[in-house]
């Protein structure tokens, strides 16, 4: 038996980096797991090669109605919701003053609107088999984790927008933590340092991804991934696996005893968890 057995779980923004780590991870541990991403193909592709009980949702989460169909997806095919990691994100980086309304808005979309969504979008599946639990006496835990950053937590430069939308989410965390206590749901967040993904890689022509059919560039400039390394006490940048490792625990038993936190997940930079 593993850790998840029967449980079902949604990754947004899954089919690579982080978020396949992370429903890799869960889907070892028994976990049923809704893969999402905004690339069908790479998603398809990526629930193949997962080994475990996968199902594929692809679209653009920020679009009206979408959060609510992805939800009702994973109902209709599994019947529950027992697990919501909200992960889907990416950057667009600009200092302040050249940062314009649409880069900002965006930013707070996919980082704070779409989290918002999605809890709100599985409350029925969370909250009302807890009522019946409750009258039961029985205590059932659901797990919820926000992804942030220490952009979100401490500020970073020519971050302004994804800065703002990492420290909304801890809000969003916090408060829904203390609503949904009573239901036995753990609501947690992960600030995650510098990762090994395609958001921290080189910053060149190759490293883009489209948007509504635009391209937008990732990655940041080598100079930047140089200095990094050297803040951190651990000398490196950590792996996707190691970053998703911060994940499982909060959507493990170990930690239903713990909501409302922020793990910082930094190689060190910023250490332990943060109220």
């Amino acid at each position: 038996m593993t850790v998840l057995d029967g449980k079902v779980a949604i990754v947004t923004g899954s089919a690579r980096g982080i978020g396949r780590a992370t429903a890799e991870l869960l889907c070892e541990q028994g976990a049923k797991v809704l893969i999402n991403d905004l690339d069908g193909d790479v998603a398809e592709q990526t629930s193949r090669e997962i080994d475990g009980d996968t199902l594929v949702f692809a679209g653009d989460l920020t679009k009206d109605g979408v959060c609510d169909r992805l939800v009702q997806r994973v109902v209709d095919e599994w019947g529950r919701v027992d697990i919501l990691v909200n992960n889907a994100g990416y950057t667009l980086d600009a200092p302040i003053h050249k940062l314009s309304d649409e880069w900002f808005q965006r930013m707070l979309d996919i980082h704070a609107v779409v989290p918002f969504r999605m809890c709100r979008a599985i409350a029925p599946y969370m909250r009302e088999p807890a009522k019946q639990e409750r009258e039961e006496g029985r205590e059932v835990f659901r797990k919820i984790v926000n992804v942030s950053s220490v952009s979100g937590t401490m500020g970073n430069a020519a971050q302004a927008n994804y800065a703002s939308g990492k420290s909304a989410v801890v809000g969003l965390t916090k408060t829904l933590a203390k609503e949904w206590g009573q239901f036995k749901v753990n609501v947690n967040a992960v600030a995650f340092g510098y990762i090994d993904t395609r958001l921290t890689a080189s910053k060149d022509d190759s490293n883009v991804m489209e948007i509504d059919g635009e391209k937008v560039q990732l990655g940041i400039p080598d100079q930047l991934r140089g200095w990094a390394t050297m803040l951190i006490p651990l000398g490196r940048a950590g792996t996707p696996e190691e970053a998703a490792g911060g994940v499982f625990f909060l959507c493990s038993p170990w930690s239903n005893y713990v909501s409302g936190q922020v793990l910082n997940i930094t190689g060190g930079q910023f250490t332990g968890m943060t109220s």
